[in-house]
């Protein structure tokens, strides 16, 4: 459904997309994966016709999207990361005025919005404006499904929404999976990746791998310790002068450590930390997660 070969694009000296090649499948839900700056809404907007690619090419449904613009614009929903619609309409205005814009009508396709919709309807006389975030995010993605897409493509739509929010709307993108739409979403958000039917992880403009979450985590083949101790800044610092110590990465209230050739043990390490005088340490191995992967591949 989205096939995009060798794409580039640059910004005067800077480099945001270096020959990117990627297939999303007809009826899946493809993630997107990488931090801030990664290239991820460069590439969605050259997908949405926003923006033009400085070589390669990409197609939706066949479509070429520099060649057939108008007509993607007709079968794409898009939701991109900044909200973007009428701060001053209500939220019924808003609805309204993206369906008249694709020439249909809220009640004739109101059975795809219809589960999504009914949280905002108690709210549907207010200002988008005036809306909380995770009312502003159910908003725009009803927006962009009046119409029935063929593709629904999201930009960071979970971005500064509270944990609850996050989870319905993936809950929300599953749902409409099942109805048949093709589902493309970016996220800076590792953990969303498990959500994902493939993922596509990619930093610096460049793709580091494109597989099933479990696949991409289960081909890891380094054996990875998580650290815990009472002080959190010197057990991070104490690890990295570890002389065997490969990588060091803080995830929340652990510490991910990698030993060169695998060897170091989690006695080692504990012994080592008790030494230097940590207290209340934790070392356990643990099974790769995306984060780790990321990390490492962008390390290589």
């Amino acid at each position: 459904m989205i096939e995009i070969n060798n794409i580039t694009k640059s910004y005067k000296e800077t480099k945001a997309l270096s020959g990117i090649n990627l297939n999303v499948d007809e009826g899946e839900l493809f993630g997107l994966i990488g931090p801030d700056g990664a290239g991820k809404s460069t590439l969605i907007r050259i997908l949405m016709t926003l923006l033009l690619p400085d070589s390669g090419e990409a197609k939706l449904d066949g479509l070429d999207v520099v060649k057939n613009y108008k007509h993607i614009r007709k079968m794409v929903g898009y939701m991109p990361g900044r909200f973007s619609l009428y701060q001053d309409l209500s939220v019924e205005e808003n609805l309204n005025f993206f369906a008249t814009v694709f020439g249909t009508t809220v009640e004739e396709n109101y059975d795809l919005i219809r589960d999504i919709y009914y949280q905002i309807e108690p709210f549907k006389t207010r200002r988008a404006g005036k809306l909380s975030g995770g009312m502003k995010q159910k908003l725009a993605l009803s927006c962009a499904l009046i119409h029935k897409p063929k593709i629904l493509v999201l930009d960071e739509p979970t971005t500064g929404v509270d944990a609850v929010s996050r989870k319905e709307f993936w809950e929300m993108l599953k749902n409409l999976q099942e109805k048949g739409i093709t589902i493309l979403v970016s996220t800076p958000y590792m953990d969303e990746a498990d959500l994902c039917d493939r993922v596509a992880l990619i930093q610096n403009g460049q793709i580091l791998d494109v597989d099933s979450p479990k696949r991409i985590t289960d081909k890891f083949p380094r054996k990875i310790i998580q650290v815990g101790a009472q002080n959190m800044y010197k057990l991070i610092n104490d690890l990295r002068a570890y002389k065997k110590a490969e990588a060091v990465y803080a995830f929340g209230q652990f510490a991910h450590f990698t030993g060169f050739n695998d060897e170091v043990e989690t006695i080692e390490l504990e012994g080592y930390l008790q030494n230097l005088g940590h207290e209340k340490i934790i070392a356990e191995e643990i099974p790769a997660g995306i984060e780790d992967v990321f990390m490492s591949l962008m390390e290589q």
